[in-house]
């Protein structure tokens, strides 16, 4: 059940799984590939793990599987409304708007507007270095952090992400949620039956604990105290508060839609690219050179995923007996 399958047979069923989910064929095919490519880099909580939790999203129309996406374009900006789209499809469609404006102008912020779970957020700000722009991204979610002694959640862990091109080499892309491990940890611990290691989580009392059950009826740590939660606090600033509206104030928050930002630089409106790429070329060099175990974020992402789509991907077996259930269920026969 464990043994390597080439990524674009894997793409095709995910792609086919969607489909019964009345996706239609383009979407499926880009939400399944932004679901593999997770995998690939090693965004394990991101990836094929989250399918069967988009299936039944889709299923009970929590997310939108045919939205007719629309934006108002504004000097320096964009305002997208995803109309429930899966974040595999509202967030490569925010990065295509995003480097088309930057054909015009140096710098574009997208909000974005009723957006489902974008998933790894390093994956679209990856699509912005490979386009060529540097870019940020950050998503709210529903309260899931709390400080040690907190009566519950108190906001949200807002993962946030950027993309830098590199000329030469791989993109920068560096991801990180504002908790000390992202809920997706927590998750995977919880249905493979084991513990989380301290510091990661409270239960509903407040308290510390190592119960990943526990955890997920709980609030999750923030890195670093109160600067985690002072990140947290921008996300919400540039996700949630500029993506507000008088409607989605006055309706109730929905846990399935998560409204997010993406802002995009034409590095060479600013430097000029020879200069940017030069800079770049020589702080990362003496990055790298300080140690034998120094390597930039996005390196081993870039390699594991030139390994795995030259020898095939591995998933892990209780990974893939769930996708072979998922399959079985809807019809669509896992691939041996």
């Amino acid at each position: 059940m464990n043994s390597a399958r080439h990524p674009e047979i894997i793409e095709a069923w995910t792609a086919r799984i969607f489909e019964t989910c009345g996706v239609p064929r383009d979407h499926a095919a880009e939400a399944a590939s932004m679901l593999v490519r997770s995998e690939l880099r090693g965004y394990k909580t991101h990836g094929m793990t989250r399918l069967a939790s988009y299936v039944a999203r889709l299923k009970a129309n929590e997310f939108n599987p045919r939205p007719k996406m629309t934006y108002r374009a504004l000097p320096g900006g964009i305002v997208l409304q995803a109309d429930g789209a899966m974040g595999q499809i509202a967030g490569p469609y925010a990065v295509r708007l995003a480097l088309e404006a930057l054909r015009t102008t140096a710098s574009v912020l997208v909000v974005m507007q009723s957006c489902g779970h974008l998933g790894a957020l390093g994956i679209h700000t990856l699509l912005a270095a490979e386009g060529g722009a540097f870019s940020m991204m950050g998503q709210h979610t529903p309260p899931a952090l709390a400080m040690e002694g907190f009566r519950g959640p108190a906001i949200g862990h807002n993962p946030i992400a950027f993309g830098c091109p590199l000329s030469g080499q791989a993109p920068i892309v560096f991801d990180v949620a504002c908790s000390v491990a992202a809920r997706g940890h927590v998750l995977l611990a919880a249905r493979e039956g084991k513990p989380i290691p301290e510091g990661w989580a409270l239960d509903a009392q407040g308290r510390p604990t190592t119960d990943a059950q526990h955890a997920l009826e709980g609030s999750l740590m923030p890195m670093s105290g109160h600067k985690g939660i002072g990140i947290a606090m921008m996300v919400e600033c540039l996700a949630g508060a500029l993506a507000a509206s008088a409607a989605s104030l006055a309706a109730p928050r929905s846990e399935a839609m998560q409204d997010a930002f993406l802002w995009l630089v034409r590095p060479e409106a600013y430097a000029g690219r020879e200069a940017f790429d030069e800079y770049m070329r020589q702080w990362t060099q003496i990055y790298v050179s300080a140690s034998p175990d120094a390597r930039l974020p996005g390196m081993r992402g870039d390699a594991i995923e030139r390994e795995a789509r030259e020898h095939g991907m591995t998933l892990p077996p209780v990974i893939a007996q769930e996708l072979a259930a998922l399959g079985e269920q809807l019809g669509v026969p896992f691939p041996e």
